[in-house]
Formats: C-alpha cells, sequence, structure tokens
C-alpha cells in the first residue's frame, strides 16, 4: 500500500496547484451546494457539510463563494443549479475497476464526456454493479506527521478507533468504518492531530499491480477523468509500483 499513500501525496500536491489556478473552485462549490440541499445549512449538524467546508477552507475558496454555494443548497438564494449526483461504474486498461462520482447539471454530457476518455484511453463504461462489489466505503483520514514519532502516531489512531492506519512519505492514513468515521476524526482532533483530508471514501477490497508502463496508462486516465468538470473523485483498485511514481515525480 506504500505506492498508494506516495500517489495520494502527489495527487494532493496537485490538487494545491489546481487550487491556486481556481479549478477546483467549481467544483466545490456544487458539492456544497448538495451538502446544503441534502442536510441543511448548518455544518454543526451537517456532517457531510462540515467536511467539504474544511475542504474548501484547506483550497483557500473564497469566503463569499463558499456562504453563496451553501444559500443556494439551502434554497436561500436564486440561481442554484438542479444539480443530481451519479456514480458510474468503469473499467480503466488492462482491467482495473473505477468507481467514478459525479455531480452534474446536465447527465447526459457528464456520462458522454467520461464515456469519450474511457473509450479513447482503452477503457469502458461497466453495467450497475460490475465493479462496485470490489469496494466498500470506508472513513478515510488523511494527516501530515509533520516529523512526529510514527509508531506514536500509529497508536493515538488506533486508540481513536480507527480500523487500520499506514504511515508512509510524511502522510498518516486513517481507514475508519462509515459508522465510527465521524468520532474518529473528532477524537483525532482532540488530541491535537488535524487532518489534511476527510472523506467516506470508496476503498477497494484488494489491489491490482501493474507493470510500470501499464500503470502510467492508468494513471494517465484517472487524471483525465478527474479533469473533468462533472467529476468530483475516481477511486481505483490499482496499486501504483513504485517506479511509476518516480517517473511521475521526475516528470
Amino acid at each position: 500500500m506504500a505506492g498508494h499513500s506516495k500517489w495520494a501525496n502527489i495527487k494532493r500536491r496537485k490538487q494545491a496547484v489546481d487550487a491556486k489556478r481556481g479549478k477546483i473552485f467549481t467544483k466545490l462549490a456544487r458539492e456544497i451546494q448538495v451538502a446544503a440541499r441534502e442536510g441543511g445549512p448548518d455544518p454543526e449538524s451537517n456532517l457531510r457539510l462540515r467536511l467539504v467546508l474544511e475542504k474548501a477552507r484547506a483550497a483557500n475558496m473564497p469566503k463569499e463563494n463558499i456562504e453563496r454555494a451553501i444559500r443556494r443548497g439551502a434554497g436561500l438564494e436564486a440561481g442554484a443549479e438542479a444539480l443530481e449526483e451519479i456514480t458510474y461504474e468503469a473499467y480503466a486498461p488492462h482491467g482495473i475497476a473505477l468507481i467514478i462520482q459525479v455531480t452534474t447539471d446536465n447527465r447526459k454530457r457528464a456520462v458522454a464526456e467520461i464515456r469519450h476518455v474511457l473509450t479513447k484511453h482503452g477503457g469502458s463504461m461497466g453495467e450497475s454493479g460490475s465493479v462496485a462489489w470490489q469496494f466498500e466505503q470506508k472513513g478515510y483520514i488523511v494527516i501530515p506527521t509533520n516529523g512526529r514519532d510514527e509508531e506514536e502516531l500509529f497508536m493515538i489512531a488506533l486508540e481513536a478507533g480507527a480500523d487500520d492506519v499506514e504511515i508512509d512519505d510524511g502522510v498518516m492514513e486513517v481507514y475508519t468504518t462509515r459508522e465510527d468515521f465521524a468520532h474518529v476524526q473528532q477524537a483525532l482532533k482532540d488530541m491535537g492531530l488535524e487532518p489534511e483530508e476527510a472523506e467516506l471514501a470508496w476503498i477497494p477490497k484488494n489491489r491490482i499491480t501493474l507493470e510500470p508502463e501499464a500503470a502510467l496508462k492508468v494513471m494517465k486516465v484517472i487524471e483525465l477523468l478527474e479533469d473533468l468538470d462533472d467529476v468530483q473523485k475516481v477511486y481505483s483498485n490499482l496499486e501504483v509500483p513504485e517506479e511509476a511514481l518516480q517517473a511521475i515525480e521526475a516528470a
């Protein structure tokens, strides 16, 4: 799983660059709007909204953009998009399974753009249920180690109720059950560990390792999908080999 941790780190650095360019604000605004619509405008009673607000602030999303998205989602301001959330199942090249989360105001456009990327690069759309069985939804919390003792951090996370903990490349990844997610996140904060990322994520039950060249091809497809405006997140069961990570970092 170390390869996964390092790839996640690379993706977070890319997201930081995208945030500086304002590229992710539209996606965040949509996510905020849906969260406020589904659970109300108060983050204290709406866990999903609280999580996306933390993500938006970490990306330095302007406060007025955040507040406008909350108001629109709660029906307090005109101009709200008719957004719907859709989860697509698909295959990248070499049979790698994908879960693609979408928030869109145009379902036909979203699926057409996704299909175009997949078809052009050797992937394909999957039927409902064809891929999901290979994943399970878990709490996923990312915390920078900041030079702290890894064994100490490992024990803190377990004591907070984590199911599994991985530490690599200056990052601690904490996995929880769906039910314990909010509790573990708060327990870690109470212990002085501020998450850099926290979400309910689709975690593969088993990962597939490919040769470096094949893995790079799959990673490129995932990146192209995540660059689509309607796509919020892409999850895969790819285990990224060290050689592929070195090639990406070199580039």
